[in-house]
């Protein structure tokens, strides 16, 4: 297969790309640039409370688009994927792009509003569970439900495994990709609400993972590492840098991740080049963590 096309006739809902410093932004320009037709969700209101700034929605969707291949198909929808009804709503929309949805990007996340321990309230935790976690397991559940009769089925105990349809390498079209962090390799002093949501992603993955991948998805998790998208700028930072950039300069690549390093690595493992990788919590971080 001609690798420049290799996601040809394949659809892309990609969340949380708003901003073209962003990595869903990066994302998004990767997979059209493989040949995908694009759909991606966005929230600005998040973004123009934090100290980097909302962008031109305008000129993200042109910078998506300059990246497509003649032919194809793009579409955006704005929501907060706080609200429990915006999980259907998107994933009805980028269905009804192409009329099929073959790759789930789950980028989407809260920044902010967070602190250490002492700081927790109810009302954060919340905040940072149902925008990071919450909605990320619903939207996996909802793409899944394309490929799969479990929405009318019995819920599974525990332990139990589903019976596939047949062996998954003659129909493992399916991916999904998860975001979380760098909670494992290290502290993230006064972002404890924001790490615990996203651990909880890193731990189950692989638990759904073995429950979609009779059904042909494929589901992995990408940890990207410190990637500036605006929040490592000194002039838009949301914490001292004076750690972290002396870290980075001891690491090998002595930079920043830049948000086309991941991205680099999710549209690899969007294609059937990735297929054997499953069920994997990935660190793409230059050596950052080393």
């Amino acid at each position: 297969m001609d690798q420049t096309a290799a996601l040809f006739g394949k659809t892309a809902l990609i969340t949380g790309v708003s901003r073209r410093k962003g990595i869903g932004f990066a994302v998004a320009r990767r997979l059209a640039e493989l040949g995908a037709d694009v759909f991606i969700q966005h929230f600005s209101p998040h973004d123009a409370g934090q100290p980097w700034g909302a962008d031109d929605l305008a000129e993200v969707r042109s910078g998506i688009v300059s990246a497509q291949r003649e032919g194809s198909a793009f579409g955006d929808l704005s929501l907060d994927l706080a609200d429990p009804d915006a999980v259907d709503a998107v994933v009805t929309a980028a269905r009804a792009l192409t009329g099929r949805l073959d790759i789930l990007i789950c980028n989407h996340a809260r920044s902010g509003s967070d602190g250490s321990v002492f700081d927790m309230t109810p009302e954060l935790l919340d905040g940072h569970w149902e925008v990071n976690t919450r909605s990320t397991l619903l939207l996996t559940r909802a793409f899944a439900e394309q490929f799969s009769a479990h929405s009318a089925s019995a819920p599974l105990r525990p332990g139990e495994r589903s019976a596939p349809p047949g062996p998954v390498d003659e129909f493992a079209t399916g991916r999904v990709i998860w975001m979380t962090s760098g909670q494992v390799h290290g502290s993230m002093r006064g972002e404890v609400a924001y790490a615990t949501s996203k651990a909880a992603l890193a731990g189950v993955t692989p638990t759904v993972a073995s429950e979609l991948l009779p059904w042909g998805i494929v589901l992995n998790t990408v940890n990207p590492g410190p990637v500036d998208t605006g929040y490592l700028d000194p002039e838009t930072t949301d914490r001292p840098l004076e750690e972290i950039e002396r870290a980075v300069r001891e690491t090998p690549f002595g930079r920043f991740g830049r948000p086309t390093d991941p991205a680099r690595l999710i549209g690899w493992l969007a294609t059937d080049e990735g297929r054997w990788v499953v069920g994997q919590v990935l660190t793409s971080d230059g050596g950052f963590a080393l």
